[in-house]
């Protein structure tokens, strides 16, 4: 927080200069030691930030730390109550203090000084690292209004950096439509072909190896932006626990999209429900997990009214928002046939899931079986491996037969007893879920 105090203070002298002499010049002095462990500091050495981005940086955050600084300051240099109106400034609903504007970045910084404006104007423009990169930028007026008249608006994860030293976690929202997906089993608990295993271990590759790629060896003009990849196969055969592996195995956050609260009935609505997620999982390298996805990525129908003409846009816009995301996109379906057309050309890879064989059903039943567990009635997983279960319905016998033991348990015994009756009953159960004669 020292580091924050100190530029606190330098603001503090920039506004006490500029509210009696906006006319002088002025040499911004930041006697900062820019050698301490500090994430605000970090961030303006990782970037080589001028003077000006510092404090513009610094303009965007105070309101989040203190949100009567700018009031305090202001109001020590007006005789009585007003505003002054060189300053910008605005208010809003929910917050009574005052938010800085790109004016008041352009009053604090440049004085009366047009040159110096219109080089904190540039500071702004789209080809800026702190717009390419989603740090800072101005609030959009409405058409006629001048565009410096925008709030000073920083992003939530870099508040969270330069006030915690870590982002935070996006919590589950109607913008943020989205969940962690996480695991604490290991790869040795997907039992899938080793084909399936070689084509996973191609997203591995990617996720770790492409930003060097594109880097080093200069490959950003010749190879496009992400990667997409499908995941098809029926339920319970592992694509969101391979989602989950990838992400713990790679070091990145997975978020499970969900598409119910994207998909809007009104217009126009969709388009910008995806924009939200997007705009917030850019450059983070996040892995985003689309299941069942099918409700928006599924075929395009012959337009017949304006509806039909309308969800085909929200299509065509997810199109061009996924091959412009720059992370691993995953979309999971039951039915890979459900997709639309114009998506399967775009996948880098398809991979399908496909149901365990007997050997490798019988290898996931001793492997989600208790380690300190014993069989009553026979070797369970050898009995029971010719019964068509995917790993998902097994994971859910497996529970309901140890429910099964436990209530049978007596405390005098280390293992618990699973009974095969009970297996097969939890079998059965399956079945009738899945409309299937056992």
């Amino acid at each position: 927080m020292q580091v924050l105090q100190a530029y606190a203070k330098v603001l503090s002298g920039l506004i006490s200069h500029r509210m009696q002499t906006p006319e002088a010049d002025l040499v911004i002095n930041v006697p900062i030691d820019m050698d301490q462990e500090d994430p605000f500091l970090q961030f303006i050495k990782a970037h080589s930030l001028t003077t000006y981005e510092q404090l513009l940086l610094f303009m965007a955050l105070i309101p989040h730390l203190q949100p009567d600084y700018f009031d305090t300051e202001i109001q020590k240099y007006l005789p009585g109550k007003g505003d002054f109106p060189q300053i910008g400034g605005t208010r809003s609903k929910q917050s009574r203090g005052f938010l800085p504007t790109g004016e008041t970045a352009l009053f604090l910084l440049g004085g009366n000084d047009w040159g110096t404006r219109i080089e904190i104007q540039q500071i702004f423009w789209p080809d800026h690292f702190f717009s390419r990169s989603k740090v800072l930028w101005l609030e959009e007026m409405p058409g006629g209004e001048p565009t410096m008249s925008g709030r000073l608006l920083l992003s939530q994860d870099h508040i969270n950096i330069f006030t915690h030293g870590k982002p935070v976690p996006p919590h589950f929202s109607s913008s943020f439509p989205a969940k962690p997906v996480t695991t604490e089993l290991t790869w040795d608990d997907l039992v899938i072909s080793n084909d399936l295993r070689s084509q996973i271990d191609e997203l591995i590759s990617w996720v770790n190896l492409n930003a060097k790629l594109m880097n080093r060896w200069d490959m950003e003009k010749r190879l496009r932006k992400g990667y997409r990849a499908l995941f098809y196969g029926p339920p319970g055969t592992g694509k969101t626990f391979t989602a989950g592996l990838l992400g713990k195995y790679t070091g990145k956050d997975v978020y499970k999209i969900d598409l119910s609260m994207i998909v809007s009935k009104y217009i126009g609505e969709t388009e910008k429900n995806l924009e939200l997620l997007f705009s917030r999982a850019e450059d983070k390298g996040w892995i985003l997990f689309f299941d069942e996805a099918d409700a928006l990525f599924g075929k395009r129908t012959n337009v017949r009214d304006a509806h039909d003409k309308y969800a085909n846009q929200e299509v065509s816009y997810l199109l061009q928002r996924i091959e412009d995301y720059n992370g691993l996109i995953i979309l999971a379906t039951n039915m890979k046939n459900n997709i639309d057309d114009a998506f399967i050309r775009r996948f880098n890879a398809i991979l399908k899931f496909t149901f365990p064989d007997a050997n490798e059903r019988a290898l996931i039943w001793r492997r989600t079986f208790p380690s300190k567990s014993t069989f009553i009635g026979g070797d369970i997983p050898d009995m029971v491996k010719r019964y068509e279960l995917a790993g998902g319905s097994i994971l859910n016998v497996v529970h309901y037969a140890c429910l099964k033991a436990i209530e049978k348990h007596t405390d005098d015994k280390e293992e618990l007893e699973i009974y095969v009756n009970d297996v097969l009953d939890g079998i059965k159960r399956e079945f009738v879920k899945e409309g299937k004669p056992f």
